[in-house]
């Protein structure tokens, strides 16, 4: 009998006939291997991606072609206390927010990468609009941010030992007008010292100054953001005349960050304490102000540092 040809990539399966390749009635053979996956190659065999969608390939490209020009020559950024970031567990940074299109927190991981003697990716916390766009939403999760929720704070903190940088002013930082730049806002109901307690990993106060000169907004075009259906609509020195690309278009403000010294929480059971985690918080955001209040009167020029 001439040898039967195949068809499918599973191994040849014993017949109910004692393997004689004749079908049994109108039963099909049941095939050996159930799990054909295992036989296809993989999409992209040399890709490296995290189980938070990080993507390297994406991260660096990013890298080479935007954030080491805007970090070396457009903000000619100067760090300071970059020794206050542990090289190694996890940790939770927590800054100052800013900008119509906020570029402080790319710049803080570029630091970490570039200063510190131990560099260590930085895993950006966001808020969850960034879902409802196309496109955008996908960009983010592969150049390391991921959705700001307690759980994934503490997996980052203390099941994976990773730094997490976190903005508590949130949107009200971002929407904040140039009249009213460095005056930092309420820092909510300190979710974020809750997450760091829980987690027993050290909170590192981070100050930024030169955000709100590169992106400021001078006002808010609520008529706009209602017929385009945008989280906010500003008035910026590029945007809305030079469309969507004028988010972009960052001023070469000078920028500097500092890192403050750690804050530790050793003991467990910390995060039940509200009043504890109220005290906290309203230190971490004092120390925020009064570094970035220093640092603002040690410059001399907006622009030249």
């Amino acid at each position: 009998m001439a040898e039967r040809e195949r068809t499918s990539l599973s191994p040849e399966a014993p017949h109910a006939n004692g393997g004689s390749g004749e079908h049994n009635g109108s039963r099909l053979p049941v095939p050996v291997d159930q799990d054909l996956r295992r036989h296809l190659p993989g999409v992209e065999p040399d890709r490296q991606l995290d189980d938070w969608g990080r993507s390297e390939r994406v991260e660096n490209a990013m890298d080479k072609v935007l954030y080491d020009f805007m970090y070396r020559y457009w903000f000619r950024v100067e760090v300071e206390g970059i020794e206050n970031v542990p090289a190694t567990g996890g940790a939770m940074l927590v800054s100052n927010h800013a900008g119509a299109l906020p570029p402080d927190a790319p710049m803080i991981a570029k630091a970490i990468k570039e200063e510190h003697p131990h560099p260590r990716p930085v895993n950006i916390t966001v808020e969850h609009f960034f879902k409802g766009y196309p496109g955008f939403s996908m960009l983010v999760s592969k150049v390391g941010c991921v959705a700001a929720h307690p759980a994934n704070v503490h997996r980052l903190l203390y099941d994976e030992g990773q730094l997490v940088l976190v903005f508590p002013e949130g949107r009200k930082g971002t929407e904040k007008l140039y009249k009213n730049r460095y005056r930092l806002r309420r820092f909510g109901r300190g979710g974020f010292v809750e997450a760091a307690m829980r987690a027993r990993a050290p909170i590192v106060p981070v100050c930024v100054v030169g955000a709100e000169e590169a992106a400021p907004i001078f006002a808010h075009l609520s008529p706009l953001q209602k017929l385009t259906g945008l989280i906010y609509a500003p008035l910026t020195p590029t945007f809305p005349h030079f469309g969507l690309l004028g988010m972009l278009g960052y001023l070469p403000a000078k920028f500097r960050i500092r890192f403050l010294e750690p804050i530790h929480f050793d003991e467990s059971g910390l995060d039940e304490d509200k009043s504890l985690v109220q005290t906290v918080a309203h230190d971490v955001r004092a120390r925020i102000q009064e570094n970035v209040f220093d640092m603002l009167e040690q410059r001399n020029s907006v622009w030249f540092g």
